[in-house]
């Protein structure tokens, strides 16, 4: 799987993290999973190297389906950052 291909959406932070809804599920494969993440090494020479842990999950029968369900909090600041309280990474 190609990294550039598995996400669905991203966003920089204005202190420069990326907020991204990314696939986890191959590509084709039903039902469609994927993540909402913060790649807090974005715009850094360590950016790319791992996956950030996950801070939401969704299934469903499409990559709209999911994209559906996670862009409304990735689009939200605040609720990023508490799901990154809750997550115990801030």
């Amino acid at each position: 799987m190609s990294e550039s291909t598995d996400v669905l959406f991203e966003r920089i932070l204005a202190h420069g993290p990326a907020v991204r809804v990314r696939r986890t599920s191959e590509a084709g494969a039903v039902p469609v999973i994927a993540v909402l993440e913060v790649d807090r090494r974005a715009g850094t020479p360590r950016a790319g190297i791992g996956t950030p842990p996950p801070l939401m999950r969704s299934e469903g029968n499409s990559e709209a389906e999911v994209l559906a369900s996670l862009e409304p909090h990735a689009k939200d600041d605040r609720m990023i950052a508490q799901l990154m309280r809750e997550q115990g990474l801030r």
